[in-house]
């Protein structure tokens, strides 16, 4: 992951007018604060590094540029401090700013950001602030109104599927076709996430199908999904049970997992709506039981019931 790390604004994938918005402030000179936010393997700590490589010399990096992640020490004590002193010192024989680089600020305590909102403020002169994080809701609102925002949506698997290649092509890594779309379908829009299957999917198995990238993820493969909605629409409920079962065990399949991916085709099933309403409420519940650390069993005799349920509303409508 760290190896494939776009190092120039000019060799990310995405986010083409985030890109040159940032690039047009940079040329010009004219670096507002930043905050970038959205999901995790997007490209935002990419960016602001590709941004600071651009803007600086590498001597002259460690002296212009503070990076503090959420595994630093980032309390109210550090904002007052370290942070403090590193952006209300000029540099000395040379124009331009410092900057301040906060990944995971959605992590600070409350007060350190408010701690931080003065510091912003009184040293904009000199010094660039750009904060990182997944989540813009943790941010205090007097933050983000002295910050540029921008959103950095999940990837496209157009914009993806090129950089995987890429970084295929130099590994020598065999990926088949279909194991290529299970690379981008379970990332969903995350690189770093698709790099990471990608990584210990050959290692594990040599070769990348969709098979592997499956069983080495643990997600349960379409096919046994396809079968598990088959037995519990068509069979009788102890042999639909008795055969979930046996393919739990075998495969090491989790309720939560089937469960996310049963809801995805119960989508694409054609049930009256009146009877797919009852059924999604259905999986809400037992979603909801599970997560609050229910028997597995119960849950899936559950599940089973709810789609026998639908299943003879059908027939009676029918």
């Amino acid at each position: 992951v760290e190896k494939y790390r776009p190092q120039a604004l000019s060799e990310l994938v995405s986010h083409g007018d985030i890109l040159s918005t940032v690039q047009r402030f940079i040329s010009e000179d004219r670096l507002p604060h930043l905050l970038l936010y959205g999901p995790p393997g997007t490209g935002k700590t990419s960016t602001i590094l590709a941004c600071a490589r651009q803007l600086y010399r590498e001597r002259e990096f460690g002296s212009m540029v503070l990076e503090l992640n959420a595994s630093d020490d980032r309390g109210i004590d550090i904002v007052r401090g370290p942070i403090l002193s590193f952006a209300s010192t000029r540099t000395i024989f040379k124009k331009g700013f410092k900057l301040v680089i906060l990944d995971e600020a959605d992590a600070m305590t409350q007060d350190a950001q408010n701690a931080l909102r003065r510091v912003i403020e009184k040293f904009t002169e000199n010094t660039r602030f750009c904060l990182i994080c997944n989540y813009l809701s943790k941010i205090i609102p007097a933050l983000q109104s002295r910050c540029t925002r921008f959103r950095f949506g999940p990837l496209t698997p157009e914009l993806m599927v090129p950089r995987l290649q890429h970084v295929i092509q130099e590994e020598g890594v065999d990926v088949t076709e279909d194991g290529m779309k299970a690379l981008v379908t379970l990332s969903s829009g995350d690189m770093r996430r698709a790099l990471n299957i990608l990584q210990s999917t050959s290692m594990a198995f040599g070769k990348v199908t969709e098979e592997n990238v499956y069983t080495c993820t643990g997600h349960p493969l379409k096919s046994d999904i396809a079968n598990i909605l088959d037995w519990m629409l068509n069979q009788d409920f102890s042999t639909a049970y008795r055969k979930i079962m046996e393919l739990k065990t075998l495969k090491g399949l989790a309720l939560q997992d089937i469960l996310t991916e049963i809801h995805l085709f119960v989508h694409r099933v054609d049930f009256p709506p009146s009877i797919r309403i009852q059924l999604l409420i259905k999986l809400a519940d037992i979603e909801y039981r599970l997560a609050a650390g229910t028997s597995e069993k119960i849950q899936l005799s559950s599940l089973i019931a709810a789609f026998q349920v639908t299943r003879d509303l059908v027939v009676a409508e029918a």
